[in-house]
């Protein structure tokens, strides 16, 4: 009797766990997702997958949109949002850099769900007789100081070619838009660029013409040396842009944008359940735009990303068969390197405190303690 009744009770503390999993494991009713501001790619894309998911599930899902990098990362942090679409300052906040240099934040321990693949390259006039990295040299760069994620792609662009920002004429621009503007204009010889900006269709029927610096995918050195630079980025085909086509693609560095982001303690079932949601429901938001198509599993779920990939997400991926020998080794890799920075910033912030380091030299002092961390992997 006594055996049949702790017999009975280990079988309902088993359907109890296995009934808490499958809740866990269920697209919840309700999500807030931070995005970039309204009219963005980013807040289209989010907008046509919450319409995906409120079809198929019935979610409600609001979109909180933010024009700076802090205001979309914040939220997430502080648990107002559940998940945020994010670009560059995803690598960012996970490598300590720029705005999370300040030791209230440092390296955050993100993780990626899924993410779209988008190009970027230098766009040059033709006139300006650019055709390949090498040709910069000596040649009017639109150049946007406080635009940290375009600059950061470009320092991977310069390393392809061995080049530095010193080898180039540096014209300071006030914005995005006024530094392709200015290749319009005549005012700057090349710029950095997304292939499917609205100004470089302007660029490619003015008198000036539109080239793509290439970088192709078979310069096994030049390559090396963009991901030691700047580790997500990877070789491209792109064929959606100006001065491009499915004819004429051009080989540029992919990134990834959007990248559905959350912290590393994020549940995982949850993770789980919202990445498979996004896959199943991609039929629901594939004709969107002409760029949706690429947030198929099997070009989203893949690395290189800003972050490693959520436990909850690789499941998910698995499941759909994208998930790679070669996608596991490279988040072995990015794990290793997440985990080496965050400990290198608690003690930075100690050395500092020790040191009396200013305030105003602290993220100095950190970018030294970061770049000796990472020559140390």
């Amino acid at each position: 009797m006594i055996a049949r009744m702790q017999a009975g009770a280990v079988a309902a503390a088993l359907l109890l766990a296995a009934g808490g999993a499958a809740a866990a494991e269920k697209v919840p009713d309700t999500m807030v997702w931070s995005t970039y501001d309204v009219g963005s790619t980013g807040y289209v894309e989010a907008s046509a997958v919450a319409d995906a998911f409120g079809k198929k599930f019935g979610t409600r899902i609001r979109l909180q949109p933010s024009g700076t990098s802090i205001g979309r990362l914040l939220p997430l942090k502080t648990k107002r949002v559940g998940y945020a679409w994010l670009a560059n300052e995803a690598y960012f906040a996970a490598e300590g850099l720029y705005d999370f240099a300040a030791p209230d934040w440092g390296p955050q321990d993100l993780r990626v769900m899924l993410g779209r693949v988008n190009g970027f390259s230098v766009v040059a006039t033709k006139t300006s007789g650019i055709t390949d990295v090498a040709s910069l040299k000596g040649k009017r760069f639109a150049y946007v100081a406080a635009n940290a994620s375009v600059n950061v792609k470009i320092d991977g662009l310069l390393a392809f070619g061995d080049l530095s920002w010193k080898d180039m004429v540096l014209v300071p621009f006030p914005s995005y838009g006024a530094s392709l503007k200015a290749l319009v204009e005549g005012k700057a010889d090349a710029a950095g660029a997304a292939p499917n900006a609205a100004t470089l269709y302007e660029l490619a029927s003015s008198p000036n013409g539109i080239t793509w610096v290439p970088l192709p995918a078979d310069n096994a050195k030049g390559w090396a040396a963009v991901q030691k630079a700047v580790p997500f980025l990877e070789p491209y085909n792109d064929t959606i842009g100006a001065g491009i086509s499915a004819d004429k693609p051009a080989t540029v560095m992919g990134y990834r944008y959007p990248m559905i982001t959350v912290y590393a303690e994020a549940d995982a079932g949850e993770v789980y359940a919202v990445t498979k949601a996004m896959i199943e429901t991609y039929e629901l938001y594939k004709d969107v735009n002409p760029i949706m198509p690429r947030w198929h599993v099997s070009k989203s779920g893949t690395p290189p990303m800003d972050a490693a990939f959520h436990d909850g997400a690789i499941r998910a991926i698995k499941e759909a068969g994208a998930w790679t020998p070669q996608s596991q080794a490279w988040q072995d890799r990015t794990l290793k390197r997440q985990k080496a920075l965050q400990a290198a910033w608690t003690k930075a912030v100690a050395d500092a405190k020790a040191k009396n380091v200013p305030a105003d030299g602290f993220a100095k002092f950190w970018e030294e303690q970061r770049a000796r961390t990472l020559g140390s992997l």
